[in-house]
């Protein structure tokens, strides 16, 4: 395995007095793609939250790059190279679609892929054909593929996804599924939450299954595969 892009010691995890992580720890390798397998409310989002900030209530060690982040704001993290894209789509919608991507620009970044506008279009051919549409006036998928395109102008070294392919049509899903494929190619490492354990086959080496925030499995998709005691708490 590469060297750790990220690291994840014993994260926990309140919102007021209710702890909902417990003890997480997992690690992504560079250049690898790895799956965070769980139902709905097993803490998935949470994870990625506390990861990049977004929780003032959490402890627990968080490294990125060789760098301690468990302390940094999230915008500093954000600005060190860990791209972020949430469940739901954030567009601004009164902009096109190329306008939405000029807002995620950001200077190119050391052992991360540069993206531009046109190297996206290539791997969204669907954007392509709307770049000058507002974001208001494109389908939902669309505007997923437009969420993660900004964030890759940001040339980020690591990017979390937050369930890609929930409510995609099956057209979109495939297109999703390549998409992702062609990050990891350009050497981008990933890191994806997912309930459908199809779709993280297609794009993932590695999985953790996380269940009532604790991180109940990690290993390979053939250890995973050898384990249906771990599969039967998944809803996928």
């Amino acid at each position: 395995m590469n060297a750790a892009k990220l690291s994840v010691a014993g994260l926990d995890v309140a919102y007021g007095r209710a702890q909902v992580l417990f003890d997480v720890s997992l690690e992504i390798a560079s250049g690898e793609a790895v799956a965070l397998l769980g139902r709905n409310g097993a803490g998935k989002s949470t994870t990625f939250r506390a990861i990049l900030g977004l929780i003032a209530r959490r402890s627990g060690r968080i490294v990125f790059d060789g760098e301690d982040i468990s302390k940094r704001p999230a915008y500093e993290i954000v600005r060190r190279g860990l791209g972020y894209v949430p469940e739901d789509r954030r567009i601004f919608s009164d902009l096109t679609v190329e306008e939405n991507l000029q807002v995620g620009r950001q200077p190119p970044r050391p052992n991360a892929p540069i993206w531009t506008p046109e190297r996206l279009f290539a791997i969204f051919p669907n954007l392509r054909e709307l770049r000058g549409r507002a974001g208001a006036r494109i389908s939902g998928g669309e505007q997923q593929m437009l969420t993660i395109a900004r964030t890759l102008m940001g040339n980020p070294s690591l990017l979390l996804l937050d369930e890609p392919s929930e409510g995609l049509a099956p057209r979109i899903v495939e297109q999703m599924i390549e998409a992702i494929r062609e990050m990891k190619r350009e050497g981008l490492s990933l890191f994806v939450s997912e309930q459908n354990l199809a779709f993280a086959r297609l794009v993932a080496e590695r999985v953790y299954v996380i269940e009532k925030g604790a991180i109940r499995f990690g290993g390979t998709m053939a250890e995973f595969d050898a384990r249906p005691d771990v599969r039967a708490h998944l809803a996928v």
